[in-house]
């Protein structure tokens, strides 16, 4: 299994592509924003190489920030992301999340963190590629690809983030079922995730703002001490 590194301390990069080869996975390294996307662009390109499976992306880099390499590599790839970002920088972690990213951990993080964080983004990856060859969800006007990730109002694309289109998914893979905060998180985020429960709130209020109140529909239902739906209310 292949993964890039893309830090910009070389010890920090050394030690963790040394913990990462014991675990028994490829590493690749890359110093700079602009280096790591010419490398990921290289490889979608080189059929004879392995294809990374995961992306290891600090946000503090020299040329492009992480999250700006983020944005370019979505617009190539789905491929997971796992951020790498200063304790406390609550503003990077959910501007990364809004861009893309899968998950983050905060330095400093002992190496048994970042091995089960990256297994645990590889799970969640690997049955979200599974969920991906379900046929087009339908609901009323909107048109949910899991394929391409595309979400459509009528005809219009509605640009969403990874974790909206996820979240959105899920509601409208249970619809007609009231869905509790505990549950959205462990289908949209993973079991072993730890997230809080407020964080559900926050993206299905994301979702209404992109949704109902531009295409004046009242489709994402709070359920009172229950959790949420989606229906069509008239």
């Amino acid at each position: 299994m292949n993964i890039l590194i893309v830090e910009d301390e070389p010890n920090i990069a050394s030690f963790e592509k040394l913990e990462l080869e014991h675990e028994g996975y490829t590493v690749t390294i890359a110093q700079t924003g602009r280096e790591a996307i010419s490398i990921f662009e290289n490889s979608l390109k080189d059929e004879s190489q392995e294809p990374f499976s995961i992306i290891l992306l600090d946000i503090m880099l020299p040329e492009l920030n992480g999250i700006e390499v983020l944005r370019r590599i979505r617009k190539l790839s789905q491929i997971p992301v796992l951020l790498v970002t200063a304790r406390g920088e609550t503003f990077d972690k959910v501007t990364g999340l809004d861009a893309g990213a899968d998950d983050y951990i905060s330095k400093p993080f002992a190496i048994e963190e970042l091995l089960a964080r990256i297994r645990s983004v590889l799970r969640r990856s690997a049955k979200q590629e599974t969920s991906s060859e379900m046929s087009v969800i339908t609901f009323d006007r909107l048109k949910l690809n899991p394929a391409s990730y595309e979400v459509f109002m009528d005809q219009t694309l509605v640009p969403l983030t990874k974790t909206e289109f996820l979240l959105l998914k899920c509601l409208l893979s249970h619809q007609g079922e009231v869905l509790s905060r505990t549950d959205i998180i462990n289908e949209v985020w993973g079991e072993d995730h730890y997230i809080d429960e407020n964080s559900v709130d926050v993206y299905v209020r994301y979702l209404r703002t992109k949704i109902d109140e531009v295409f004046n529909v009242s489709y994402i239902t709070t359920v009172r001490g229950a959790g949420y739906t989606i229906r069509k209310t008239f």
